[in-house]
């Protein structure tokens, strides 16, 4: 049975991969025809879409800046979207009701309030692939969608408790004592190197979070997740994200599929479905005149919106619960899994040509935004240093040493992390935060001043979207780029790249010209003897 369900999955991923569309959609294809043929879910399945959605959350936790959740736009922001969209469903399914619309009219306003806190959450799942698939989870808006989901899982696990009676136990209080032990935590997590006991360190924290929050009557999801923020500021957070990260795609892929199975609909739930789908330009529109009201740019707050767009799998929990309580017939169940699935389908969609659309439509989308500026969005150009180094990790440090070295300072380096630029800062590397894959910060400063651009960025991705907003900024110099496979580097440079070095092969060149140096002296030393 399990072959069968990776045949399916690999299949349609095929296919959608083939088309232009991420393989996720093809799982939840995979998932529903499955379903449709007799096949039925079962424990291993279940077991693998857990596995995926805890390692999800902990690698989130990895990448989060916990001072991001109490930025205004972020937790005023969410707090403003969820009251604003209840009362906006509620008043949308009333007027189904008065057109006598099959189930709608059977609802009361309790059921209502619940089917409509239901949809207003976001997907994590949908929304974080979307991100990484799109090389975006480090950008401006990137950071505020995960935020936002971030603040809604919170309130999320606050409802199951309500909801289920599930109040955590008094020994809840002990999980303080992790930040006695930290330092420990810390030394093993060290200790493991850099082998295969990194991803099992990843499975063994991830996994032993889950357990140890679900033992204090805490949603073990919720515990991945805070354990993955508590370890984020680890020299070795970014190295175990990296070893779990085909991990987390491989398991995440029997949650697709676990959509597909939750029931086989009919026609009429199928249109009720996509009358639920009606409500996702609302959602995008709640969101965007929010995000532009808390001063975000227009673009930030557009790309927020859109990746945002789409309906949680936490409405099938809230479903569940509905109808085991009597609240619901259990024909809701399989309406909410179909508009969860199509709303997945379309985010996914219509993302893919996210940039696009803002180009087209920036003049309408501009007049929403508001003249003040967050500080964070306000940049302060280097005018002096002609050549940007976007990336400063291990090669952007590299690189910025090797060209200050030969000359005055004439690089200057460029992250989306702020704390990597605060400790940059304090290194006295003239290092600045921004995101480089946004328009704005380029239109925002004068490109004139700048001759080269150069992109140490591990992901293909990030080294197209960049590149493609220099040149909607009509920057003028030369773009340089790193690559680690051969295919890369040519993609790379067909994408219009000037120089892409394979990061592999340049290592070993380097390599080789410093050791002949070391050649070079011993012969230098040998004739001054003589």
């Amino acid at each position: 049975m399990d072959f069968i369900w990776i045949s399916f999955a690999f299949i349609c991923g095929l296919i959608a991969k083939g088309t232009s569309l991420p393989p996720s959609i093809g799982y939840l294809a995979a998932g529903f025809a499955l379903n449709m043929m007799g096949y039925q879910s079962d424990d291993s399945l279940t077991l693998l879409s857990d596995l995926g959605i805890t390692l999800m959350l902990f690698t989130i936790g990895l990448k989060l800046d916990v001072k991001n959740l109490f930025k205004t736009e972020v937790w005023l922001g969410s707090s403003l979207h969820t009251l604003t969209w209840i009362i906006a469903c509620i008043s949308i399914f009333k007027l189904f009701a008065l057109f006598s619309i099959s189930y709608f009219s059977e609802l009361d306003i309790i059921t209502a309030t619940l089917i409509a806190f239901a949809l207003s959450f976001s997907s994590t799942v949908c929304v974080i692939k979307l991100l990484e698939e799109n090389g975006e989870m480090r950008t401006r808006h990137g950071k505020l969608a995960v935020s936002i989901l971030v603040i809604q899982d919170i309130v999320a696990v606050a409802f199951l408790v309500v909801a289920t009676g599930k109040t955590p136990s008094i020994w809840a209080f002990s999980l303080l004592g992790l930040f006695l032990i930290k330092p420990l935590i810390n030394r093993m997590i060290n200790y493991v190197g850099h082998g295969e006991l990194i991803p099992l360190a990843g499975f063994f924290i991830a996994l032993g979070s889950y357990e140890l929050f679900e033992l204090v009557n805490i949603k073990g999801d919720l515990g991945a997740l805070i354990i993955g923020m508590f370890l984020a500021s680890h020299q070795k957070a970014t190295e175990i994200n990296k070893a779990l990260m085909s991990f987390k795609d491989l398991f995440l892929i029997g949650f697709f599929l676990s959509i597909g199975f939750t029931a086989v609909p009919t026609l009429e739930m199928l249109g009720l479905a996509s009358m639920l789908m009606l409500l996702i330009p609302i959602k995008f529109a709640l969101f965007y005149g929010i995000f532009t009201l808390l001063k975000m740019r227009c673009r930030s707050a557009f790309l927020s919106a859109l990746s945002l767009s789409n309906f949680s799998e936490f409405g099938l929990i809230v479903g569940a619960l509905s109808v085991s309580a009597g609240w619901l017939s259990n024909d809701w169940l399989v309406i909410l899994a179909l508009a969860v699935s199509l709303s997945f389908i379309l985010t996914t969609v219509i993302y893919s040509f996210s940039h696009v659309i803002f180009s087209k439509y920036r003049p309408l989308l501009a007049q929403f935004e508001r003249d003040t500026k967050l500080e964070e969005d306000i940049f302060t150009q280097p005018c002096k240093r002609p050549i940007v180094i976007i990336g400063m990790g291990r090669v952007g440090m590299g690189a910025y040493r090797a060209i200050n070295n030969h000359s005055e300072s004439h690089a200057w380096g460029l992250d989306a992390d702020k704390e990597k630029i605060t400790w940059l800062n304090e290194q006295n590397i003239e290092a600045y935060y921004g995101d480089a894959e946004d328009i704005h910060f380029w239109e925002s400063i004068d490109l004139s001043q700048i001759e080269l651009v150069l992109l140490a960025l591990p992901a293909v991705q990030d080294a197209m979207n960049i590149t493609t907003q220099l040149k909607g900024a009509k920057y003028q110099g030369k773009i340089a780029a790193v690559a680690r496979y051969e295919d890369e580097r040519i993609e790379l440079q067909e994408y219009g790249i000037d120089k892409v070095f394979n990061f592999y092969t340049e290592a070993g060149v380097g390599f080789a010209e410093e050791s002949l140096a070391l050649l070079d002296s011993l012969s230098l030393l040998t004739t001054t003897k003589d």
